[in-house]
């Protein structure tokens, strides 16, 4: 298959100089013009449907696959939402938001709609159903997030292991030796969600290189269950000193919670956490956090999938390294 950067060898220019002069987004001369499409006629290039709009075929527009399913958090996802349209709409593209939990059908309806040129996924599985459709020829689509399989996919996080690696080493190093993970809401592991997997594998590898006691708790989103998750991880383990939440609405709750059984962030117990970092610095005591980076991966996919529809090769899987920024909320043990 002719692919743009062929076109743009042959008229000796960049694969985003062929783009902008397929799609008419910006102003070309005329005699580069002519070279692309002339090296267009010679190779005999199809470009996707998206860079033909100018020339009478079908609206530009993206189609984000963010399912609201039990155990989302939804600030985070708008968050997301947000920069995806935004960055489309610095390519020409609006944007369609699909909420419902499609299946692999549905995703085919929406690939197949002509209004539509490529997909973007949220809440991907470790073995989501819908990722069968997406490795069909003519499916152009970019994963946020990474399944257990990523072969014939593109795909785009958070690197959630090294991040899980990240929170266990920085308390490790500050002499902790019993830690807990709070993470998502049962629901999410229920489902194989990809990214709670990946974040509780690299909290383990650290644990277990740093020999540490460990357990894992996933928690219910609702803030009125902060105090009794509190009460049992001090149950479980006198000894904690450590905790790393994964769980954005209990992250303030829980400290609360804490705190009202008489142990003092960070005095008594350090906490880290991962989240946006607007929500690090809410609470009391200002959280040492790895940063969940909604905005950055929402325009990195929207890039991917630019790239792909002009026949730009991309990388099968990109992951963001994990930042952590220290704040109050850890000590020495």
């Amino acid at each position: 298959m002719v692919k743009i950067t062929d076109v743009a060898r042959r008229a000796g220019v960049s694969p985003s100089t062929v783009s902008y002069a397929l799609s008419g987004k910006r102003p070309i001369s005329d005699a580069t013009r002519r070279r692309v499409e002339a090296a267009v006629r010679d190779l005999g290039y199809r470009p996707h449907g998206g860079a033909r709009t100018a020339a009478g075929g079908r609206p530009n527009v993206l189609a984000l696959a963010a399912p609201l399913r039990p155990g989302v958090h939804v600030p985070v996802v708008m968050r997301l939402a947000e920069s995806v349209v935004t960055t489309a709409r610095a390519h020409d593209h609006d944007v369609l938001l699909l909420t419902r939990a499609e299946a692999e059908e549905g995703l085919s309806r929406a690939l197949a709609t002509a209004s539509v040129d490529g997909l973007l996924l949220t809440d991907v599985g470790l073995h989501d159903p819908r990722l069968p459709r997406l490795r069909f020829p003519g499916s152009p689509s970019v994963l946020i997030g990474v399944p257990a399989n990523p072969q014939g996919l593109t795909c785009v996080d958070l690197d959630f292991r090294a991040a899980g690696e990240a929170c266990v080493n920085h308390l490790a190093g500050l002499g902790h030796h019993t830690v807990a993970l709070v993470g998502s809401p049962p629901e999410v592991y229920l489902r194989e969600t990809a990214y709670a997997h990946h974040l509780m594998q690299g909290f383990a590898t650290a644990a277990a290189r740093h020999g540490l006691t460990t357990s894992v708790h996933p928690g219910d989103p609702d803030p009125a269950t902060a105090p009794r998750l509190a009460e049992r991880l001090l149950r479980e383990h006198p000894a904690l000193t450590a905790a790393v939440i994964h769980n954005e609405p209990l992250l303030g709750p829980l400290i609360t919670a804490f705190e009202h059984l008489g142990l003092r962030v960070p005095a008594d117990l350090s906490v880290t956490a991962l989240c946006p970092d607007d929500l690090a610095v809410t609470p009391r005591v200002p959280v040492t956090s790895v940063s969940l980076p909604a905005d950055e991966l929402g325009t990195r996919a929207v890039e991917l999938l630019m790239r792909k529809l002009h026949g730009v090769p991309v990388p099968e899987t990109t992951l963001l390294p994990p930042r952590l920024t220290e704040r109050s909320s850890t000590r020495r043990a």
